[in-house]
């Protein structure tokens, strides 16, 4: 993985964006904004869906302490119906870019599409959290910090499984919802059963 900073015009502060839960039935989408150093290395840093829970979760704070600045945001399943996933995965990656303490000349998004942030320019780099390591940084937050929401939800809802399949479309969580309908937590307008 090479940062992009080797790559465009030197000293342009960048962060890299990603958002975890877009295709989950129930909880919030995440997003993650994270700024990282030039000269940052960790070899063991990659897109979160190729990295085991364990190995998430030790590189969080490993990325928390090093990042010049990191802000995770989300937008909760009501506002997903209201806005539907795409709009409310680029308002997360929006709302986390607004609270980072550093302000980015550069955002490098993860995937093909993003609605452009005012007077911060972007690149959408499709596989970027495979790519460059602020868009895997980013990813890892996201994912980390959506898996830590949905296993305290679980807690709530317990016969949806939620510490187990973080509200992706399981065959189990497919029947709990037939079971037991639905909660505030699901995205209405997605295909349930």
């Amino acid at each position: 993985m090479v940062s992009l900073l080797n790559f465009h015009t030197p000293h342009i502060t960048e962060a890299g964006c990603d958002e975890a839960g877009r295709g989950c039935l129930s909880g919030p989408v995440f997003a993650a904004a994270v700024i990282l150093p030039a000269d940052f290395k960790c070899s063991e840093l990659n897109d979160s869906k190729q990295l085991s829970e364990n190995v998430r979760y030790k590189l969080r704070p490993i990325i928390e302490a090093n990042a010049l600045a990191y802000a995770v945001a989300q937008i909760d399943a009501p506002e997903i119906d209201r806005i539907n996933i795409l709009n409310a995965s680029f308002a997360a990656m929006h709302k986390a870019v607004s609270m980072l303490r550093i302000k980015p000349e550069h955002l490098i998004i993860d995937g093909n599409r993003f609605r452009p942030y005012p007077q911060i320019p972007h690149t959408c780099i499709v596989k970027g959290d495979t790519k460059y390591l602020s868009i895997a940084a980013a990813s890892v937050l996201a994912k980390t910090y959506r898996d830590d929401f949905m296993n305290q939800i679980a807690k709530e809802y317990p016969e949806y499984f939620w510490q187990n399949n973080k509200g992706y479309p399981t065959k189990l969580h497919r029947v709990a919802i037939a079971a037991h309908g639905t909660t505030p937590y699901h995205r209405q307008t997605f295909r349930l059963l």
